[in-house]
């Protein structure tokens, strides 16, 4: 199979836009003790952390602990976000706010009533942040001329870009299929270190060498 002097395409890192930024997917934790809760009318207990921030675009829960039982059993809330929806029957608030609304929403107070008594969670505030846009790194590469036997290289049709954030697994790649291109913006990158690897492709399907190894950090 034809192949290409692995020397004769060197993929060079030009610009690295750390503009990009993970979803943070806020969970239940209906484990923890929240602070300070008021204390309750009688033995009925509510408890819970619940989170206090969540990304545009991703999706908000909590739901609270008690000790009521009983078929009478009931959870309120004041001050519910507009984004967010509650459940009265397991006190589950959820949702997913989009970019419209960032902001923070303060004076909610979940509570838990068995019909005679009642107790209630602290109020707490959300604040839904801006999501970042993913990340984006150009390469650029020198084209290569030649074959291995030192033949002029004539039947060059593009290119393969493998990357990935494990530099000895590169598991995701992209076409370019512009013979002439010396340069590709790989977009959509999350945070963290990635790494890039580039192979020259030919008119038969023979493909180079992968180049050199790349690398940036996107935060």
């Amino acid at each position: 199979m034809l192949r290409f002097a692995a020397n004769a395409l060197a993929a060079l890192l030009l610009l690295s836009a750390c503009d990009g930024g993970p979803d943070v997917v806020q969970s239940t934790n209906a484990g923890a003790q929240s602070a300070n809760p008021p204390p309750a009318s009688s033995g009925i207990t509510i408890s819970g952390q619940p989170p206090t921030s969540v990304p545009a675009g991703s999706n908000y829960s909590f739901t609270p602990t008690t000790n009521a039982t009983g078929a009478n059993v009931s959870f309120q809330i004041r001050g519910t976000p507009s984004w967010a929806t509650f459940n009265n029957l397991t006190g589950t608030l959820a949702g997913a706010p989009s970019s419209g609304n960032v902001g923070t929403y303060e004076g909610i107070v979940i509570s838990v009533s068995d019909g005679s008594s009642s107790a209630s969670l602290a109020p707490f505030s959300i604040q839904v942040t801006a999501n970042k846009p993913p990340g984006s790194v150009t390469l650029a590469w020198d084209p290569p001329t030649m074959n291995v036997d030192g033949t002029p290289l004539t039947n060059l049709i593009g290119y393969r870009i493998y990357y990935g954030t494990d530099a000895s697994a590169l598991d995701r790649s992209v076409p370019v299929t512009d013979s002439t291109a010396t340069s590709y913006s790989v977009q959509g990158l999350a945070a963290g270190t990635w790494y890039f690897a580039i192979q020259a492709v030919t008119a038969v399907g023979s493909e180079s060498a992968l180049s050199n190894l790349a690398s940036a950090t996107i935060s």
